[in-house]
């Protein structure tokens, strides 16, 4: 069993990492959303919310005054950090006997995410596994200068089906410290040694039997509770039916606006666009987020491999619950639910996963 402490107020932590110069990202309140940003006062840590989830559908509302951590996932996850929506990957200026091209550096300080959920805690691995076989650095230089604080789930949003993929709502993969909000405080659960150098100095009563199990049935009861679970053989399932008339159903309702892709904690696709100033002396090139559901994203000579929404839908979720496993070794989805809340036609993918299938 991890080493357990108990501490009342999670300020404490976040008065000290600041002092001793740490970055801290934690969830904020920004549009009536909780979106991680940059935290620099202990005291906006947002309290006494909770959150209402379903299809198409996110509400953030008051909830019991003394709990920090209701609200489960926000539209935004880690993703946007670690593998930002825009980046410059190198700039070129010419010179009188040809060009110096410059590599983009990043200045990434010592940072601590805090409030990491066990379905993003998965998918911020499983997008490293991507990037380590890309050969792309960026990513694992961040991680690596990066410390995580989990937030195991006491409840689940409606649109949750972590449990199903194995992801939560208890942090499994790599983590420095969890906490889990039990009676009167926070359970707190040494993951890692740099977890255990986070708390050095740090006066922490070791937590008892009784809150160990409190927090243990916090975590089970948040499981039990979701109404939603993946199909289990569904991997399998989607090879068989690629040609299935459920399909042309799913896209007479998708918009195919990207929304799932972007709000994905594992979609990781991007294309890269050059700026070159109007007298041609200097140019850059830059990464973007892409998706699968844009038209031009399969474009070849002669026009788009996937031109139907149909076929950009069934690209997408085959891809992820599916041939994802051959790629990277798991399934590309955690459960966390946001394709579901945030998309606008309320398209469920755990439903749709479900009629493909009943022929099974």
């Amino acid at each position: 069993m991890a080493e357990s402490y108990f501490l009342t107020d999670p300020r404490r932590l976040l008065e000290d990492w600041l002092s001793a110069g740490w970055r801290v990202i934690a969830p904020l309140l920004r549009d009536d959303a909780l979106v991680p940003d940059i935290l620099h006062d202990p005291d906006a840590l947002p309290r006494g919310y909770t959150d209402q989830q379903a299809p198409g559908r996110y509400r953030l509302v008051p909830g019991d005054s003394e709990r920090w951590f209701d609200a489960v996932v926000g539209p935004q996850g880690w993703k946007r950090w670690l593998h930002p929506p825009e980046r410059k990957l190198w700039s070129a200026r010419r010179g009188e006997t040809g060009f110096e091209v410059t590599p983009d550096t990043e200045d990434w300080p010592a940072t601590i995410f805090f409030g990491v959920r066990p379905c993003d805690l998965a998918a911020i691995a499983r997008q490293a596994e991507v990037f380590r076989r890309a050969g792309d650095p960026a990513y694992t230089t961040r991680l690596a200068a990066t410390r995580i604080v989990a937030v195991n789930c006491g409840r689940s949003a409606e649109t949750c089906f972590c449990a199903s993929m194995q992801t939560g709502p208890g942090a499994r993969s790599a983590h420095d410290l969890a906490l889990t909000e039990i009676e009167g405080g926070l359970l707190v659960e040494i993951g890692s040694k740099d977890g255990t150098a986070m708390l050095e100095g740090r006066a922490l009563p070791t937590a008892t039997p009784a809150q160990v199990q409190q927090a243990a049935l916090r975590i089970e009861a948040a499981a039990t509770s979701q109404p939603r679970a993946m199909p289990a053989k569904i991997a399998k399932r989607l090879q068989e039916v690629p040609d299935d008339p459920h399909w042309e159903e799913i896209a007479s309702r998708c918009l195919h606006c990207a929304n799932c892709t972007a709000v994905c904690p594992t979609c990781f696709c991007t294309d890269v666009t050059d700026r070159t100033s109007l007298d041609g002396k200097t140019a850059e090139r830059w990464q973007r987020w892409d998706s699968c559901f844009s038209l031009d994203f399969s474009f070849l000579n002669g026009g788009p491999v996937r031109s139907s929404t149909a076929a950009r839908y069934r690209q997408w979720m085959t891809h992820k619950l599916s041939s994802w496993h051959e790629q990277f070794g798991s399934s590309g989805c955690t459960g966390c639910g946001r394709c579901i809340t945030w998309c606008p036609a309320g398209i469920d993918l755990v439903a749709e996963a479900g009629a493909l299938a009943k022929g099974e």
